[in-house]
């Protein structure tokens, strides 16, 4: 009998540091949610909740329209909220959405990237890889994403960044669903490595052929464990990117 999602967060700190009790509930799903905690489909009754999280069902709500709007959970009438389902047809869409904005906003991080942008990206770089060596997912999940965003910053674009955070957050849960925590992690780093110096070399069309590469493979990887085919066409050495480009097959 499958453990209730009730208990799978009993065994989780609340996030700590929030300003309110939402912002708190919100942060503790969100993570239990992103790293599979909190299986696809499982139903988050209100009342149990916020007897685990112990606040009162408000915040709870609060913090479920949140998770609601960003793709996490959906609200399903006369049956309450439950975590969102994965499916191939989904991560299609996520990763064809990711491929349009991210190497756009990796193109203008490569145009105006500093010595203090270097430093920060490489140290989180290292933090990444050393993240890998202890085995802990939630440590992989937010340094992965710390990498990744501060290349994003360097492009001085809140809009680009409003709009790539939920469809990342949407995706590293189809990573952590479906790839093994150490699955071709030289091959990653590797492209994370050349992601940065195109940023530091100020190249912008390697940056974006680079990430773009990147983010293809991924997607591929995940369809794959998943039992579909190639999403995605990875595109030869030199090519400039545009639009994403999908496979017809």
């Amino acid at each position: 009998m499958a453990m209730p999602a009730t208990e799978k967060l009993s065994a989780l700190q609340p996030a700590g540091g929030h300003r309110t009790l939402a912002e708190r509930a919100f942060a503790t799903l969100h993570e239990a949610i992103v790293t599979g905690v909190l299986a696809p489909g499982e139903r988050l009754p209100i009342e149990e909740l916020a007897a685990v999280l112990e606040v009162s069902p408000m915040p709870i709500r609060e913090a479920l329209r949140l998770l609601d709007s960003v793709g996490l959970v959906e609200n399903i009438p006369h049956r309450g909220a439950r975590v969102t389902e994965l499916s191939i047809d989904d991560l299609r869409e996520v990763y064809e959405t990711r491929l349009a904005l991210e190497p756009l906003a990796i193109r203008h991080a490569a145009e105006r990237f500093t010595d203090e942008d270097a430093t920060r990206a490489a140290e989180r770089l290292d933090t990444h890889v050393e993240a890998y060596g202890h085995g802990d997912a939630r440590l992989v999940w937010s340094t992965h994403t710390a990498f990744h965003f501060a290349l994003y910053d360097a492009a001085e674009s809140r809009w680009m960044r409003r709009l790539i955070r939920p469809l990342w957050e949407t995706s590293e849960r189809y990573r952590f669903a479906m790839l093994p925590l150490r699955l071709n992690l030289e091959q990653r780093r590797l492209e994370h490595e050349r992601i940065l110096q195109a940023c530091i070399d100020h190249d912008p069309a390697t940056a974006a052929r680079e990430l773009r590469h990147h983010l293809a493979r991924t997607a591929n990887l995940i369809a794959g464990q998943m039992g579909g085919g190639q999403l995605f066409e990875l595109l030869p050495a030199g090519s400039e990117v545009g639009l994403a480009a999908r496979t017809t097959a």
